[in-house]
């Protein structure tokens, strides 16, 4: 699943629904001036575009665990990816659930997030 490129926009939208107004993430000012090139997105905005590709698979209601590290920031113009594949089907508890990887990577090549959940199959 492609998502639109990143904006800063994106990242201050998010910093009102998270409540995460770490200004690295909007003020291009005091992000420079701690080294990185311009404001980044969050971590957890990134996780949750993962989250958005097994909700589209498996409903809000189907995700039963959901994990990830984070690997590298993304910055405003990156186009995300994120690529999910079921390792495992299984029964348990009188559900078949799925196992499943992900990772989100940037059009850049760089990989943002990897991660693992578990879905109910329904």
């Amino acid at each position: 699943m492609e998502f639109p490129a990143l904006t800063r926009t994106m990242f201050v939208r998010y910093a009102g629904a998270s409540g995460d107004f770490n200004p690295m993430h909007h003020d291009d000012t005091i992000a420079t001036q701690v080294g990185n090139p311009s404001v980044f997105g969050h971590g957890m905005l990134t996780m949750g575009l993962a989250g958005r590709l097994l909700k589209d698979w498996f409903g809000a209601e189907g995700i039963r665990r959901f994990q990830v590290r984070f690997s590298k920031q993304v910055w405003p113009g990156d186009v995300l990816t994120a690529k999910a594949v079921v390792s495992a089907v299984r029964e348990e508890g009188g559900e078949t659930l799925a196992d499943v990887d992900l990772v989100v990577t940037s059009d850049k090549g760089s990989e943002a997030v990897r991660g693992a959940a578990t879905c109910v199959v329904a």
